[in-house]
């Protein structure tokens, strides 16, 4: 009788267990990241940028979160579908690169958290509220700031004290405030500006040919998808008709540009990973301030300089966080 109670005793010890064993052995959730992008994520280098601010932040994917991409492969009219392609997914937010990306999956849904990373200004593309206060269902980083048109045209002048009319190359689509507080600065700096209107890659070559008709002495840059994805072309026209040129960020330097003025977008992208964190663990986005540059680089090249006959001073040199000899 003591063996069959003993027995009957493991039995039932082994049955109330088992659940118990099964259900701590299930899988823990991985949260889900959904990233929609203008390129393909091998050829986005603010795609790794922001993909290195998750590893920093310990997310690895494949282990404990799980990355879900779309990408139009350089193809507009494609992100209107992908974007309600990877709504549909559920994941548990989007992460969002470019303002021409985000309103098409702002437009997408409303609940799920976003998260982007912009040189436009969202609160001109009507995804915010304020800057302070996004509100709704998105917030993330913006490359502007209100004083970077002014400092980036008095630095641009600074190198090249000989402009008198400079061309701005720029999107009019592009929501930004660079032309109006240019134009303020350009005052104060007794310059000229004429305005250089880009919409699509077939405008390049007519609009900087009607540019330097108008007798400008140098090229200002306002970075905007068509800008940057045409940035080798518009280096080889500056170079070619000897006009200086000064650009947002360092890829307009390391392609030939005179030098570039502004934040690190990589930098940026890499904050905007602290929010898609943030937002993980509960946070609304709508709580979250949408974030703008306060360190700037200046990045010179002086080849170029050389090449257009410019003395840079050693003292405007020693400012620049990189300097191409």
């Amino acid at each position: 009788m003591q063996r069959r109670e003993f027995l009957a005793g493991v039995a039932a010890l082994v049955s109330v267990n088992r659940p118990f064993g099964a259900h701590a052995q299930q899988p823990i959730r991985r949260p889900r990241v959904g990233i929609l992008i203008y390129s393909t994520p091998d050829r986005d280098p603010s795609t790794r940028a922001f993909l290195e601010g998750l590893r920093q932040l310990g997310y690895v994917d494949g282990q404990n979160v799980t990355i879900e991409y779309r990408y139009a492969q350089g193809q507009p009219e494609r992100l209107p579908e992908l974007a309600a392609d990877l709504v549909r997914s559920k994941p548990d937010v989007i992460f969002a690169l470019g303002g021409d990306v985000t309103p098409h999956v702002a437009k997408a849904t409303q609940t799920i958290p976003i998260v982007y990373a912009m040189s436009p200004d969202p609160v001109l593309l009507g995804l915010a509220a304020s800057l302070g206060k996004p509100g709704g269902n998105s917030t993330g980083v913006t490359f502007l700031s209100d004083q970077l048109a002014a400092k980036r045209l008095e630095t641009f002048r600074e190198a090249a004290p000989r402009l008198s009319r400079v061309g701005v190359v720029r999107d009019p689509s592009h929501a930004d405030n660079e032309m109006p507080v240019a134009q303020r600065a350009a005052q104060a700096l007794k310059l000229e500006l004429q305005a250089v209107e880009i919409r699509e890659p077939a405008d390049i070559d007519r609009a900087l040919a009607a540019a330097k008709q108008a007798n400008v002495d140098g090229l200002y840059i306002v970075s905007s998808r068509q800008t940057t994805i045409n940035v080798q072309r518009i280096v080889e026209f500056a170079n070619r008709e000897r006009l200086p040129l000064v650009g947002g960020w360092g890829g307009w330097v390391q392609a030939g540009g005179l030098m570039s003025y502004g934040p690190n977008v990589a930098d940026m992208v890499r904050q905007a990973s602290t929010y898609v964190d943030k937002v993980l663990k509960g946070v609304k986005p709508g709580d979250l301030p949408i974030q703008q540059p306060t360190r700037f680089e200046l990045l010179v090249n002086l080849k170029t300089a050389k090449a257009l006959g410019l003395n840079i001073p050693d003292s405007f040199l020693l400012r620049a966080e990189k300097v191409i000899e």
